[in-house]
C-alpha cells in the first residue's frame, strides 16, 4: 500500500491521469456531437422526404379522386425500400399499402404530426414482417378518408446502437492507452528521476565523480543531464582546486611564517643595537608584504574563479591594451638587460574585463622576465646567431575568430609533462625556486581566460617558452 501511494503521488502518474481525463472527455465530445448533429440531418431528411411524398398523393387526388390515389399507393408500396404507404376508409378498414396494420390510435389523430410507432408491414411476396419501428405522418382526405405515410427507421436505430457501440469501445481504448502511456511514462520517467536521486546520494555522500545518466537520445533528460554533468564537473574542479590550496598554503605558507616568527623571536631573546633591529623591522615586514601578495593574489584567483558579479564586462581591444602593458615594462626589460620586442597587430576586440586581461599579461611578461632568461652565457649557438638570445617578445593579433596574445622567451622554458601541474596554484618548477614568486602568476592567467571562454597554452620557442592566451574575437 505504501508503494501503491507513492506511485499514485508520482508526477507520471498524475500527468497520466489528467491527460487520459482530457483525451476521454474530448472523445466523448466529438461523439455526441457527431451522433447529434448526424441524427439531426437524417431527421430532418426524412420528415421532408414524407411531406414531399404526402404532397404528390394530395396533387393526385386532386387529379383524379380517390380511385387515382389508391392505384398510385398500390403501385408505390410494390416497390422495394423504406417508404410506407396506407389508405383506409373512414372506418379504418385498409384500402391499398405496404402495411398490414398500425395501432388504431394513430389513424384516428390524423393532425399530420411526425410518430413513432411500431407497425407490421407487407413484404414483396406479400408475407407479413411484424414489430418495425417507423416514423409516420397521417392526413385526413376531403371525403374522409385516411393516408398513411412514413418512412421505416430500423437503420436510423442501428445506426444509433452503433454510435452507441463505438463510445463505449472508445472509453475502453481510452482507458487502455491511458494505462498504458502512464506505464510508459512511469517507466521512463522514474527511471531517469531515480538515476538523479542515486547520483546525488552518491555525491553528498563525499564521491564528486558522480554523473546523471546519458542515453543518447538527445531529449530533455540528456540535456538536462548534460548540463548538469558540466556543473558537477566545474563543482570538482573546484572543489578539488579547494583542497590544492588548502595543502599549498598549509605547506607553502608554514616556512615565510616560521622565518617571521624565528626573526621576531631572536630579536627579542639576543640583546642587538639599534641597526640590528631596524634590519630585523625590515625584514619582517618584507616578509609581512610577500604574505600579503600572496593572498591578495588567491583571493583575485578566487574571485575570477567564482565570476564574481562585481566583475564588469564590455567590449574592450587587446591591442590598445597589450600596448599599455608593453609600455609599462620596457623599462624593467631594459634594467634587466633583457631585450624587449613588440608586434601589436590591431584592433583585436573582445567581450571582457579590461584590468583581469591586462593583469594576465602582465604575469606573462613578469614571468618571462623572472624565468625567461638563458641559463648560461653562450650555451645554445644557434640561437645566438643573427638574434639576441636575452630576448622577449609579445605579439598581439586576430587569428580567424580569435585574438591571441603570445609571450616568448629564451629561457629553460617548460617540460611538456609540467605544463598542465604549472596552471595550479603554488606550483613552482625546481629551475624557479631560487627566484622570487609565490607560483600564483599562471594560476590567475588560466583562470582569466577560463572566465572569458578563452584558453592558456604553452608550446616550445626552441630555446624557450611561447605562452599563448586566446579569446573569442568580438
Amino acid at each position: 500500500m505504501t508503494a501503491l501511494g507513492k506511485l499514485f503521488r508520482t508526477t507520471a502518474f498524475k500527468l497520466s491521469a489528467i491527460y487520459l481525463v482530457v483525451f476521454a472527455a474530448l472523445a466523448v465530445f466529438i461523439i455526441i456531437y457527431i451522433a447529434h448533429n448526424t441524427s439531426e440531418v437524417l431527421g430532418r431528411q426524412l420528415n421532408e422526404t414524407i411531406d414531399e411524398e404526402i404532397g404528390d398523393l394530395v396533387r393526385q387526388y386532386e387529379r383524379g379522386g380517390i380511385g387515382r390515389v389508391v392505384r398510385f399507393v398500390d403501385h408505390l408500396s410494390r416497390r422495394p425500400g423504406a417508404s410506407l404507404f396506407l389508405v383506409t376508409d373512414f372506418s379504418g378498414n385498409a384500402i391499398a399499402g405496404n402495411v398490414a396494420s398500425v395501432p388504431a390510435a394513430v389513424l384516428a389523430d390524423p393532425d399530420a404530426r411526425p410518430q413513432r410507432l411500431r407497425y407490421a408491414r407487407f413484404d414483396g411476396t406479400g408475407n407479413e414482417v411484424g414489430d418495425q419501428l417507423a416514423l409516420v405522418k397521417v392526413v385526413e382526405l376531403p371525403s374522409g378518408f385516411r393516408l398513411l405515410v412514413g418512412r421505416d427507421i430500423g437503420e436510423r436505430e442501428q445506426f444509433r446502437d452503433v454510435i452507441r457501440q463505438a463510445f463505449r469501445i472508445t472509453i475502453v481504448v481510452m482507458i487502455a492507452l491511458g494505462l498504458l502511456s502512464w506505464f510508459f511514462v512511469n517507466r521512463r520517467v522514474l527511471k531517469r528521476i531515480d538515476s538523479v536521486s542515486e547520483t546525488s546520494k552518491q555525491i553528498m555522500s563525499g564521491d564528486l565523480s558522480g554523473r546523471l545518466q546519458i542515453t543518447g537520445t538527445g531529449d530533455e533528460f540528456d540535456r538536462l543531464a548534460e548540463s548538469l554533468n558540466a556543473m558537477l564537473g566545474r563543482i570538482e574542479q573546484l572543489m578539488v582546486g579547494l583542497k590544492e590550496v588548502s595543502d599549498n598554503i598549509a605547506h607553502d605558507l608554514k616556512t615565510p611564517l616560521t622565518r617571521l616568527r624565528n626573526r621576531v623571536e631572536t630579536a627579542l631573546r639576543e640583546p642587538i643595537d639599534e641597526t640590528d633591529t631596524r634590519d630585523v623591522l625590515e625584514q619582517v615586514i618584507e616578509d609581512s608584504d610577500q604574505l600579503i601578495r600572496t593572498f591578495d593574489a588567491l583571493l583575485a584567483i578566487a574571485r575570477v574563479e567564482a565570476s564574481s558579479s562585481g566583475v564588469v564586462m564590455s567590449d574592450i581591444d587587446i591591442a590598445e591594451i597589450a600596448a599599455e602593458v608593453a609600455e609599462m615594462y620596457e623599462p624593467v626589460a631594459e634594467d634587466a638587460g633583457t631585450r624587449f620586442a613588440v608586434d601589436i597587430a590591431g584592433p583585436a576586440k573582445v567581450h571582457g574585463n579590461r584590468e583581469l586581461i591586462a593583469q594576465a599579461l602582465a604575469n606573462l611578461i613578469d614571468n618571462a622576465l623572472k624565468y625567461g632568461r638563458p641559463l648560461e652565457e653562450g650555451g645554445d649557438e644557434a640561437a645566438a646567431e643573427g638574434e639576441d638570445r636575452n630576448r622577449i617578445s609579445l605579439k598581439v593579433g586576430r587569428e580567424g575568430s580569435t585574438v591571441v596574445a603570445a609571450v616568448a622567451d629564451r629561457g629553460p622554458g617548460i617540460p611538456e609533462g609540467d605544463r598542465e601541474k604549472v596552471r595550479q596554484r603554488f606550483v613552482r618548477l625546481e629551475a624557479s625556486r631560487n627566484a622570487p614568486g609565490s607560483g600564483l602568476g599562471l594560476s590567475l592567467v588560466q583562470a582569466v581566460a577560463r572566465m572569458h571562454n578563452g584558453d592558456l597554452d604553452f608550446a616550445d620557442n626552441h630555446p624557450g617558452l611561447v605562452s599563448t592566451l586566446r579569446f573569442p574575437a568580438k
